[in-house]
């Protein structure tokens, strides 16, 4: 047969070559949709803030509502929920001290926290990583982002003890990191300790305001409070500096 006549396997030039799993446009749009899917998730949990409030739960109603043997895990729980819904960790572990005291409070602080430092990581890790990972390969965000991947335990650590960082954001930031799962959860449930238990110590001990307790952990709050407005001037004359260079 002629090869004029002959049906060609190849494809045309006007034939649109089909998009591959690794070459296509699909992989980084599925990212994306993953990264609105954690946008919407992370929405949601904060406004529904407006039908709940964990505090006020914590606080009283949930002691009330759960038979004895459910009430550590649901609060443990209903903790790790309020932190996903940005509920500032103060307001949590007060409510915490105000119920439970200081032992039970700040185990069951502890737990609550380190528990929604793993879900806001897995959501993190899950959903957004994907999508923003393009975007750890400045100068400053790649060198953090590599100091995370090869010293995870001791810079969730450090990161955990510092003043005033959102707890929100360190989670995040990590998950959007190189840093290793549990490494990170080790790191958070021993760093989160001091500011936890210094917080339900204040709550539990505000009825005797004359007491050693309260006087110590207020002193300490104010002494957080105080490195965060000189942490976060620090940075604001950093960046002044910066952009006048």
């Amino acid at each position: 047969m002629p090869a004029a006549l002959t049906p060609s396997a190849a494809p045309t030039a006007e034939e649109p070559a089909e998009p591959t799993a690794h070459g296509g446009r699909h992989p980084a749009r599925s990212a994306w949709w993953r990264f609105g899917l954690l946008v919407v998730l992370l929405g949601a949990c904060a406004g529904s803030l407006l039908l709940w409030s964990p505090t006020d739960l914590l606080s009283g109603g949930l002691a009330h509502r759960m038979p004895g043997y459910w009430f550590a895990p649901l609060f443990t729980l209903v903790y790790a929920v309020g932190t996903l819904a940005f509920v500032p960790r103060p307001a949590l572990n007060a409510a915490a001290g105000l119920l439970l005291g200081i032992q039970q409070g700040v185990l069951l602080a502890v737990l609550g926290t380190t528990l929604g430092a793993a879900l806001a990581f897995a959501l993190g890790r899950g959903l957004g990583r994907e999508a923003l990972r393009p975007y750890l390969r400045g100068k400053v965000l790649g060198a953090l982002d590599r100091r995370f991947t090869d010293q995870g335990f001791r810079s969730v650590l450090v990161l955990r003890l510092l003043p005033g960082l959102p707890f929100q954001a360190g989670n995040y930031g990590a998950a959007f990191s190189g840093v290793r799962f549990l490494p990170f959860l080790f790191a958070t449930a021993i760093g989160v300790v001091p500011t936890t238990a210094v917080y339900v110590v204040a709550a539990a001990s505000a009825d005797q305001p004359g007491s050693a307790a309260f006087l110590v952990s207020a002193g300490v709050i104010a002494l957080l409070v105080l490195g965060s407005l000189v942490g976060l001037w620090r940075a604001a004359a950093a960046r002044r500096r910066a952009q006048a260079g």
